[in-house]
């Protein structure tokens, strides 16, 4: 049981090293990294939205037509 504890702690001690060497070594400041992902988020966002709208089109003009009366067949 032990052993199993000194892993966990040395697993967590190693992400928080890690992650503090990312920021130490990141390109770019944390503002332009928030702007970066805002930005991202709001491309992501937009592009869901249109596609939900292209899909919901979609599906109203394929309910409108199921909607409308059958026309008999034409006998040949």
């Amino acid at each position: 049981m032990k052993n199993v504890a000194n892993f966990f702690t040395g697993f967590l001690v190693g992400g928080v090293l890690a992650a503090g060497a990312a920021i130490l070594m990141a390109p770019k400041s944390g503002e332009d990294l928030r702007v970066q992902i805002q930005e991202g988020i709001q491309r992501v966002k937009d592009e869901v939205n249109q596609a939900s709208q292209q899909k919901r089109a979609e599906m109203e003009q394929q309910l409108a037509s199921l909607r409308e009366p059958r026309k008999p067949d034409a006998a040949i």
